[in-house]
């Protein structure tokens, strides 16, 4: 057997074996920069962000072949639970890569990887009592390769083409692409796109010359669309007739995207339909962009761009000279709406109006350029629940319980209740 075989083969071997003897693995936010991820982790762990095809915690289980759970705020632990018993604890914003992977893998009880000071992962017999404090004092082994962190909201458009090609790699890995059946559709570099199946594409335009498109279960791409990789349109989404996918770009599943988009991630269930540029932005759950909205992500004199930064309760500088819109879950905007550069809007806030609305946008906030008022709960749920329901999905206590807390805990972001 030739000599790089053999290696292959040990490393299959010892990833089987230690398969065998790990039961469970659990992602944790890190408290250091928690924070510097919201309005997206109000309600959901960090892990469950979307970068890439994937979300961190999916990326994991692909590469560990096993279910994962979250350690995270208590508001959100009855939606996301862990299992008990020895465990595997990875910082949540850590994606993976198999030489990462082999490495943590190989952790023994009451050992501890870190780099640079950040704690990678350890492995413990109570994760239940689990703190960054109490790995301190665990057996220290420093990982001295590259990793991919998010650790603030523009890092997840920043590092969107690299993951797209990772989870691209991993999920293609020896299987085969639905072949296309239109005889409309163009397709470029056709070794680097792949076709789940019941996916339909019609009178297409498929670019993957500088990185993959992956088009995910039952998705659909319709006449006209251009679409230039990395892509990735994951499982029974839409892109609109006409639409322009500028690259760098994913959409989460079950949303559909239309007009002109650029290096921005939406999580899922989410609409952005119609005409309209959004670039360099994420977007969350249960979000809707009106027709003919507008982000801004350059501004207009080249200076790097700030953002609201809730750690700090201020705008901070992203050393970047491109940055939309951060819009959290089932926050929505009218037609015609302008966002300007680096606007971060909240959990559950409704923008409409003419004009540019501030560059922090609280949650639940009700209004926009003229003024803001709050967007009370009982309006905020018959909203939220006859979204859900379009989708197929209950809106049930659990999610109500998490929303309320996400309500109360941004409630003095809402000035203008303490001064009515």
């Amino acid at each position: 057997m030739p000599q790089k075989e053999i290696q292959v083969f040990r490393v299959l071997i010892r990833k089987t074996f230690l398969f065998l003897y790990m039961d469970n693995f659990i992602l944790f936010d890190d408290p250091g920069y928690r924070g510097s991820l919201l309005p997206f982790t109000f309600t959901r762990p960090v892990a469950d962000i979307r970068v890439g095809i994937l979300t961190i915690r999916e990326k994991w289980e692909k590469h560990f072949q096993l279910k994962g759970g979250f350690l995270t705020q208590d508001y959100l632990r009855k939606k996301y639970t862990f299992q008990d018993g020895s465990a595997l604890m990875i910082n949540g914003g850590l994606c993976p890569n198999d030489h990462l992977t082999e490495t943590i893998l190989g952790l023994k009880v009451g050992e501890a990887l870190w780099k640079a000071g950040l704690l990678l992962a350890s492995h413990t017999d109570s994760p239940g009592s689990f703190t960054i404090d109490q790995a301190e004092g665990k057996i220290s082994i420093e990982y001295e390769h590259p990793i991919t962190l998010i650790q603030k909201t523009w890092h997840i458009f920043q590092h969107n083409a690299s993951e797209i090609q990772k989870d691209f790699n991993l999920i293609t890995k020896n299987r085969t692409s639905q072949g296309l059946s239109d005889p409309h559709t163009i397709c470029y570099h056709l070794e680097q796109i792949f076709i789940e199946e019941g996916a339909k594409i019609k009178a297409a335009v498929l670019n993957a010359s500088g990185g993959p498109i992956y088009i995910g279960k039952n998705a659909e791409v319709q006449e006209g669309a251009l679409i230039r990789g990395p892509f990735a349109l994951c499982e029974e989404s839409t892109v609109n007739m006409g639409a322009k996918m500028r690259g760098d770009t994913t959409v989460g599943p079950h949303s559909k995207i239309g007009g002109e988009v650029s290096n921005s991630v939406i999580f899922g269930y989410s609409n952005k339909g119609h005409d309209g540029f959004l670039g360099n932005s994420v977007i969350g759950e249960w979000c809707n962009i009106g027709a003919d909205s507008n982000n801004s992500n350059l501004k207009n004199n080249y200076a790097p761009v700030k953002i609201w930064d809730y750690t700090k309760g201020g705008f901070s500088n992203t050393g970047l000279q491109f940055c939309g819109l951060m819009m959290g879950d089932h926050a929505k905007c009218g037609i015609n709406t302008m966002f300007n550069t680096g606007t971060v809007v909240g959990v559950g806030a409704n923008v409409f109006g003419d004009g540019f609305p501030r560059n922090f946008i609280p949650s639940f906030s009700w209004g926009g350029a003229a003024g803001f008022s709050t967007f009370q709960s009982r309006k905020f749920e018959e909203t939220a629940e006859v979204v859900m329901k379009r989708r197929g999905l209950d809106f049930d206590e659990t999610e109500k319980n998490i929303l309320q807390k996400v309500f109360e805990i941004t409630k003095h972001y809402r000035i203008w209740d303490k001064e009515s």
